[in-house]
């Protein structure tokens, strides 16, 4: 078993938002049941991809609030011109029914906005809600809110990382594998593989 340095992980994250740091006080505790701390592999990428998700521990929730522009780069598929992206243009709400309606378990006309992607490794789509809440007894569909808890923001985040596979991948030191797994591509990258390298230096054996 490992364990995480808090005073390390705040240094590298000093704009750390307080619901997070409240998730980490409990990390051995709460991240335990997952396989992540068995060893230092797969606690530096589990970090790693944590960090990178939030934005270094400040960002809650996905960002969706884009320029008509920045929404053709983004998703070119599914904006092939500006005028099809400027009525979603800065409509967080619009886009995101848009983007994630109809798929990812999104069944009510305002689902994807519902059950945009929140917490540590942006939990998306009512179908990871249903799923996950399942396997940690809580009624996150009903309650989508529930994922911001402190008490449940790094069990989530744990979840996921279980049912993805991404121990096995971490054991191999696959950070694309474990990317992949986690984002469904590649985006962001090299800023995942920038928070690997610091976040080998958060961990360590237990006292």
């Amino acid at each position: 078993m490992v364990g995480i340095n808090q005073s390390r992980l705040f240094a590298l994250a000093p704009r750390a938002l307080q619901v997070y740091r409240a998730a980490f006080v409990t990390a051995d505790f709460s991240l335990e049941p997952f396989g992540i701390l068995e060893n230092p592999l797969r606690c530096a990428h589990f970090l790693a991809q944590v960090l990178h998700e939030t934005g270094a521990l400040t960002v809650t929730t996905e960002n969706l609030n884009y320029s008509a522009e920045r929404l053709m780069v983004v998703w070119p598929s599914r904006f092939k011109t500006l005028e099809a992206a400027r009525a979603f243009s800065h409509n967080p709400r619009a886009l995101a029914n848009k983007t994630y309606g109809g798929r990812m378990g999104n069944i009510g006309p305002d689902d994807g906005w519902r059950y945009i992607g929140r917490g540590a490794l942006q939990l998306t789509g009512r179908e990871s809600y249903l799923r996950v809440g399942a396997a940690l007894d809580l009624d996150l569909v009903g309650f989508p809110e529930l994922v911001l808890l402190p008490a449940n923001i790094l069990p989530i985040a744990g979840e996921i990382w279980r049912t993805k596979g991404c121990n096995r991948l971490a054991d191999a030191d696959d950070l694309t594998g474990v990317s992949r797994a986690i984002n469904g591509g590649l985006i962001g990258f090299a800023d995942r593989r920038l928070w690997l390298e610091k976040a080998r230096t958060l961990v360590e054996a237990p006292e």
